[in-house]
C-alpha cells in the first residue's frame, strides 16, 4: 500500500455541495449542507433531529499537530497512515457506549466511511473540561511549583508525578474569549472554577444553572465508563477532554449533547497498565509524539515556550520528521482503535476517491463539474 496517497492530509478541498466557507481545524474540516440538502437527508435517513437543523460532513484528515503545529514526514509522507479513521472510529464508538448507558446523545448522526461523520449543528457550552485522574503533565508541574487549588478544588499535599489522584478532578477552561465577566480573564483556555461558571452560566452557554449538574454528571459516568472499559484492555485511562453542546429533537426538545471527540489517543493520555505496574509510564496517546519532537530537536524551548511561536512554526515548515518516527505513531493509533472496539480498524487505500463515492452515491451530496 503507498502510504503517501493512504494519507489523508488535505481534507478542505472536496467536492461537497455546500453553500457556506468549508471551516477546517488542526484535524477535521466542517462543510455545511445547504438547508435543502439538511431537510432532504433529516427525511431520507430518519434522522432524529428537527426538521431544520443544519447538517453537516465532518471530515478528519490524518495530519498530525503537537504543539500548535503540523508536522510532516520525510518521502511525501504528510500525515500519520490510519491517524484519522482511528480518532473517529474510538470517538465515535465512546459516543455509542454513552447513547447506550443513557447519559447522552452526541453530534453525530451516522458514520458513512471512517473517516467521515454527518453531524448536526449544536449550540456550544463554552467550556473545554478536563477530567484528570492520575496527576501528570501541567497539572503536575504546577503542583510541584506549590500550587494547590486547581479549578478551585483543593489538592492534598505530599502527592507524587503519575500518581492516581485521590479522586477525579474536574478542570474546566474557557473555549474562546470570554468578555466582560467578572474574575475570568479576557484569554482563550484560561482555567475557571465551577463556582464562576455558575456566576456566569448563561455566558458559558448553559441554558439553566442545574445543567451544571447534569454537564458534571455526564463528564464524570462518561469518564468511569471509558475507565472501565479501557482495564479490560490493559489500558489506564489518565485524562480526557470533554465538550458539549445543545440540540433539539424532532419533538422540539432541547437537549444537552456530547460533541467534538472524546477518548482518543488525540485529546486523553491512555497508560500501559502492565508497564505503570511496573513503575514505568508508556504512553499509547500522541503525548508520546510530543515527547519524541521534545527529544527530536535540540532546543526544546522553541516547542515549549509561547514567546518563540515564529521560531516554532519555522521548525515544523523546514524541517521533515523522520518516517520511521511517524509510521510509529501509526502503530500506536491503529493499535489502540482495534483494542477499544474490538474489530481490525478499516484503512483506505485511497480515501479521498472513496469519500467522494460514497457521498455521492448514499447521500447526493457531491458537486460535479460538467
Amino acid at each position: 500500500m503507498d502510504c503517501a496517497q493512504s494519507v489523508l492530509a488535505v481534507n478542505d478541498d472536496l467536492n461537497i455541495v455546500t453553500d457556506k466557507p468549508v471551516h477546517s481545524g488542526k484535524v477535521r474540516s466542517v462543510y455545511w449542507l445547504t438547508a435543502e440538502d439538511s431537510a432532504r437527508l433529516i427525511k431520507e435517513r430518519g434522522y432524529d433531529v428537527a426538521a431544520d437543523a443544519p447538517l453537516a460532513v465532518m471530515v478528519i484528515s490524518d495530519r498530525i499537530s503537537a504543539f500548535d503545529c503540523i508536522w510532516r514526514g520525510e518521502g511525501g509522507l504528510d500525515g500519520v497512515p490510519g491517524k484519522g479513521a482511528a480518532l473517529n472510529t474510538i470517538a465515535a464508538h465512546w459516543f455509542d457506549k454513552f447513547a447506550e448507558a443513557g447519559l447522552a446523545n452526541s453530534h453525530i448522526l451516522e458514520v458513512p466511511h471512517p473517516l467521515v461523520w454527518i453531524v448536526q449543528k449544536a449550540r456550544p457550552v463554552m467550556i473545554e473540561a478536563i477530567c484528570r485522574n492520575y496527576i501528570t503533565g501541567s497539572m503536575w508541574r504546577a503542583y510541584a511549583k506549590g500550587e494547590r487549588s486547581f479549578c478551585g478544588e483543593p489538592v492534598v499535599d505530599g502527592l507524587k508525578q503519575d500518581q492516581k489522584l485521590p479522586e477525579l478532578i474536574i478542570t474546566p477552561s474557557t473555549k474562546g474569549i470570554m468578555k466582560g465577566l467578572d474574575g475570568v480573564p479576557e484569554a482563550d483556555d484560561v482555567n475557571v472554577s465551577r463556582a464562576q461558571i455558575a456566576q456566569h452560566f448563561k455566558a458559558f452557554g448553559f441554558s439553566h444553572e442545574s445543567d451544571i449538574n447534569k454537564y458534571e454528571l455526564a463528564l464524570t459516568n462518561g469518564f468511569r465508563l471509558i475507565e472501565s472499559s479501557l482495564e479490560k484492555v490493559g489500558q489506564i485511562f489518565v485524562d480526557t477532554k470533554f465538550e458539549f453542546g445543545y440540540v433539539t429533537d424532532k419533538q422540539g426538545n432541547e437537549q444537552m449533547i456530547y460533541m467534538d471527540e472524546v477518548g482518543t489517543p488525540d485529546s486523553s493520555r491512555l497508560w500501559s497498565a502492565d508497564e505503570y505496574a511496573q513503575g514505568n509510564v508508556v504512553e499509547n496517546s500522541k503525548e508520546g509524539f510530543r515527547q519524541f519532537l521534545l527529544n527530536h530537536f535540540d532546543d526544546p524551548d522553541i516547542l515549549l515556550n509561547k514567546d518563540r511561536m515564529t521560531e516554532r512554526e519555522a521548525l515544523a515548515n523546514d524541517n521533515l520528521l523522520p518516517r520511521d518516527a511517524l509510521m510509529q505513531l501509526s502503530r500506536v493509533y491503529i493499535d489502540i482503535a482495534e483494542q477499544i472496539t474490538g474489530k481490525p480498524l478499516s484503512l483506505s487505500t485511497n480515501p479521498r476517491e472513496e469519500i467522494t463515492r460514497v457521498l455521492d452515491e448514499q447521500f447526493g451530496i457531491i458537486h460535479h463539474d460538467h
